[in-house]
């Protein structure tokens, strides 16, 4: 065994690792055959206090890691990619994935890549459009309903200790988002395009009553489930759709 040459590797896969965060796990060494690649540029995630982004295994189609890279920490960028929808990605590890949207510049160059130079600088991160026509990763609307789970229900509640229905779907898009939907079912049922129950993606709102004037919504996640404040006694939780409280519209407020 070249001990030497192993030390090396381990080492250089040592040195990127992402600076700040205890939560999620540093990337591991390439196999022994692979080439040594550094990071070109830093930067700070950009998000929501409290919460993180997910990390996903791909820029393109990728699942999710089970890891978040939290706000305020700091990522070395090994490389830069735009998926089939033009948003752009950076790799932080092995088989980890960020969106570029969540993030700015944390001002600091670090060393060169060892083999190839980065693709391409990082490109500026986008803001999210203060519209109900604004694209974003639904993932940051799913993972940030899913941290309001468990949380209660509050008469005219719109977080973030506890929220009613509308409350909750309103302060997911804001804080997630950039998007004003409106404060009432009533405002947010007017929102986005209407979609067929038999096409949900996650992200959508489904709402029950009434299409023009219903009196519950929700969020769904996907896996025929939806996140929604339920009543006083319940809270915040995730149900599946089912018959006997079957939603009567959906809208898609992301393209």
């Amino acid at each position: 065994m070249n001990i030497k040459s192993n030390f090396v590797k381990v080492t250089a896969a040592a040195a990127l690792t992402l600076t700040g965060v205890a939560t999620v796990s540093a990337v591991k060494p390439e196999s022994t055959t692979a080439k040594v690649q550094a990071a070109t540029t830093k930067v700070k995630i950009n998000y929501v206090p409290g919460y993180g982004i997910n990390i996903w295994d791909n820029y393109n189609g990728g699942h999710f890691t089970g890891q978040r890279a939290q706000h305020g920490t700091t990522w070395n960028v090994l490389d830069q990619k735009t998926d089939k929808k033009g948003r752009v990605w950076y790799q932080v590890g092995q088989n980890q994935w960020i969106m570029a949207q969540y993030t700015t510049p944390a001002g600091n160059t670090v060393t060169k890549n060892t083999t190839t130079q980065a693709t391409a600088t990082a490109a500026k991160p986008k803001k999210a459009k203060k519209s109900v026509q604004a694209t974003g990763d639904v993932s940051a609307i799913v993972t940030l309903a899913e941290a309001q789970l468990g949380k209660n229900y509050v008469w005219g509640g719109t977080g973030a200790n506890g929220f009613d229905c509308s409350g909750l779907t309103s302060y997911v898009y804001s804080k997630a988002a950039g998007v004003n939907i409106g404060r009432t079912t009533y405002d947010q049922v007017k929102q986005g395009t209407s979609v067929s129950m038999k096409n949900l993606q996650p992200g959508d709102l489904l709402f029950w009553g009434s299409a023009s004037a219903p009196y519950h919504v929700g969020i769904y996640v996907g896996n025929n489930q939806y996140i929604h404040a339920a009543t006083p006694g319940q809270g915040v939780i995730k149900q599946s759709l089912s018959g006997y409280f079957y939603p009567s519209a959906a809208k898609r407020i992301l393209n």
